[in-house]
């Protein structure tokens, strides 16, 4: 490649996806050292991508009006695009360019969405898979490689991990909520991100079932446990209810404020001894920011994160686990074994994922 060539990504959402996705920055510029990155990227993620890597800005696609995305592109001619959604609209934005390499999703000659060869292993466990659904979930069940591994793998480049620089304002943001005295004074500092939004409500763990973590591990920690909770705006309420109730037990509990932006929410992640999180951004945050953590998961795979030895995963043992069911039995994750595994997290002694 030359100093004129460049690469294409188009990988929209959701906000954990994106995250996640970075992990392939790193292979490709060492396979491509002077190749200029154009990330294509719903305007919720836009944070997480501009100005955040050296030679990769950003392209915000708003879905209802994609021709700006495209008139923005340009039709420019790119060494190499990389299409990771399955919607219809991404794929046009993406079969928009020319490209001497295309890899994942795109449109065929009937508008159809289909995927390349080379992307099979990922896209065959998908919406769109051509072996139908059935035997994408199937896939999904058996699966055993990691999202990183399978996207160096589609690319033919060195596995990279999750990152998400942040600035020192960003990180200043964070330092101001610990000048409060519960946290400045902690010994631990726990993320409690039990919430997961609504469109995956076996994603999240209730709030009976988060106290109860919370109150297991306070029981069995010598040093001063407080609690952060965490969330987004959709679940202030449910964040304050978790909250009042900590209190009210006799347990320190600092909110964490659900006005943050995403990356003075991914340093407030960054600044906890241990984040329990549900497979959500929370989680990817943490990954990119190097935070100890216990993941549970219901109906997603826990087999496609790489923890890359920072924690434990707790995953559901119901018979419809990793089923991408929204109503997914979730029972399986109780107090007991999130409590076992943070435990073990905090005490150094759990190398899952190394």
């Amino acid at each position: 490649m030359s100093e004129a060539d460049s690469i294409l990504i188009v990988k929209t959402g959701a906000l954990g996806d994106v995250s996640r996705t970075t992990a392939i920055l790193p292979g490709l510029s060492r396979r491509y050292p002077r190749a200029r990155v154009t990330w294509v990227v719903a305007p919720e993620g836009r944070p997480l991508v501009e100005g955040r890597f050296d030679g990769v800005e950003a392209c915000v696609l708003d879905v209802d009006h994609p021709e700006e995305a495209i008139e923005a592109l340009g039709g420019e001619r790119f060494s190499l695009v990389v299409s990771l959604d399955e919607e219809e609209v991404c794929c046009r934005v993406a079969g928009s360019v020319e490209a001497e390499r295309f890899v994942g999703a795109h449109l065929d000659a009937k508008a159809e969405v289909v995927y390349t060869e080379d992307a099979r292993e990922w896209f065959d466990m998908s919406l769109i898979s051509s072996l139908g659904k059935a035997r994408a979930d199937e896939l999904k069940g058996e699966n055993s490689r990691t999202h990183p591994a399978m996207l160096a793998s589609m690319l033919d480049i060195e596995e990279g991990r999750p990152e998400l620089p942040l600035t020192e304002e960003e990180e200043a943001a964070a330092a101001r909520l610990w000048e409060d005295d519960r946290l400045k004074g902690a010994s631990v500092v726990v993320g409690l991100n039990t919430g997961a939004g609504a469109r995956w409500p076996s994603k999240q763990l209730d709030e009976e079932r988060t106290i109860a973590t919370a109150r297991e591990l306070s029981l069995r920690s010598t040093s001063d446990v407080t609690f952060l909770v965490l969330g987004g705006p959709e679940e202030e309420e449910r964040d304050a209810r978790i909250h009042e109730e900590l209190l009210a037990q006799g347990l320190h509990s600092v909110k964490g404020g659900e006005g943050n932006s995403l990356p003075e929410f991914a340093a407030l992640v960054s600044r906890c001894d241990l984040i329990i999180t549900s497979d959500s951004f929370c989680l990817h945050a943490a990954i990119a920011r190097r935070t100890p953590v216990v993941a549970f998961f219901a109906p997603t795979s826990a087999a496609e994160i790489d923890l890359y030895g920072l924690g434990e995963k707790v995953a559901s043992t119901a018979p419809d686990a990793c089923s991408y069911r929204p109503d997914a039995d979730n029972s399986t994750i109780t107090p007991a074994r999130l409590a076992d595994a943070a435990e073990r997290v905090l005490g150094g002694g759990s190398t899952e994922g190394a």
